[in-house]
This record gives structure tokens, sequence and C-alpha cells, in this order.
């Protein structure tokens, strides 16, 4: 089953020299269950961009995001940030923890925002920490804990909201060699586990290659490796 769906995505970015850049020039691709699919590309390239589009983080100049077989780009904006809140986990080189909250009050938090009770959460988000390794690290804050344990952590939030999609934007760009390949395993481990598709775009081939489908965007153009 397709979970998600890109139709001939376009989109442009005005140009220093007048005009625009067309950084992606109808782009398409689609994930299924237990699914990785990953982008390669140099810096500048798009690959970025064409994340943030299927996160449903900005908006294509045309083309379509189909989520389950719903057209996302119809939907309004607290629907989408109903879908981007339960079907959606995210992943980026930064953590993006919030520096104030323990490592077990960053997991919690978005199946809080979900609707579960305090409780609820906090067993459940314990339950993550466990499944990466940090379970002796929840009362931890993040300036308290190392980039590859921040990482782990943001790889628990992810998982903690049960996504249908996960969205991982160079997650091991920050790390030394060590802490990337816990994370790489982590992330493969956590698909096959769970039946959830990932969107990885990463400058490491290596990594890249791991998935099931790997692309390059090139000049716009998505094509297969």
């Amino acid at each position: 089953m397709k979970l998600l769906e890109l139709e001939d995505i376009v989109k442009s970015f005005p140009s220093p020299a007048g005009g625009s850049i067309e950084i992606l020039s109808g782009v398409s691709l689609s994930l299924e269950e237990a699914e990785v699919v990953s982008v390669v590309g140099k810096s500048g390239s798009g690959k970025s961009t064409l994340l943030s589009i299927a996160a449903l983080l900005s908006a294509p100049d045309c083309g379509r995001v189909i989520y389950s077989g719903l057209d996302a780009l119809s939907m309004k904006e607290n629907e989408i940030d109903r879908l981007r809140a339960t079907a959606m986990g995210f992943v980026f080189q930064s953590s993006q923890l919030l520096k104030d909250f323990s490592a077990l009050e960053n997991v919690a938090m978005p199946l809080m925002i979900q609707g579960k009770k305090r409780k609820e959460a906090f067993s459940a988000a314990k339950e993550f920490l466990s499944l990466t390794g940090l379970e002796d690290r929840a009362g931890h804050r993040p300036p308290e804990l190392s980039g590859g344990e921040r990482q782990r952590v943001a790889i628990a939030r992810a998982l903690a909201g049960n996504p249908s999609v996960i969205f991982a934007d160079e997650p091991t760009g920050a790390l030394d060699e060590k802490n990337a390949s816990l994370v790489e395993d982590l992330l493969f481990e956590s698909v096959k586990k769970t039946g959830h598709c990932m969107l990885l775009v990463t400058h490491d081939p290596s990594f890249a290659s791991r998935a099931d489908k790997c692309f390059e965007l090139r000049e716009g153009v998505l094509c297969g490796i």
C-alpha cells in the first residue's frame, strides 16, 4: 500500500540575477509500507526542499502530494496540521529538542499534543527511550546529552507518535562515525519493526545505499541509482 506519493512536483526560487531557478522539475516518487527511499545530491540540489514539500512544510508551485490516497494539498490548514501531528515523524540534522525539558518530556510532548493523558504519554515515552537504549538518560536535558544521544532522543520522539512516514533530513550529518552508525541502524531497524516508511535525505552515499530505493537529484530531476 502506498502511504505517500509525490506527483510531478515543480518548485522554483527567485534568482539573484533576476528571474527564477527551477530546483525541482516534475519530480515524482512514492513510498510504501516498511519501505525506505533515499535521496542524495549535491548541496543546493533541492533534497531538503523535496522533503519539505513531502512533509507539507512548504508548497510546490505545482504537483500533488498524496497521503494514503488523499490529496493533501487540497486540505485546509487545520487538517494539514492534524495530518502532520498524527502521520509524520521528523528527524533532522539538529535534534531540535526543547533544551529546558528532559529527554522523557521531549518524547512525551507530541503524544500529549495528540491528546494522550500525561501518565499515558510518559509511559509510552519511557518505552521508546528504552527502544533507543536511553532509558537511563530519561531525566537528562539535551545540554547534558551527547550529540549521538540527542539524535536517539529525536528518533524516539519521531517514533512515539506512531507515524505512517518518517522524514529524516541529514540525520547523521553532525555525528562522528560511531554515532552515525548507531543512528543509521536505529532508523532502519525501526522501519522494519513498525512498518512505517521513511524518506531519507543524506549526503552520505553509503547510508543512502541501505535504502530499498535510492535516487540522486540532478538539476531538478530525480534519477535512479
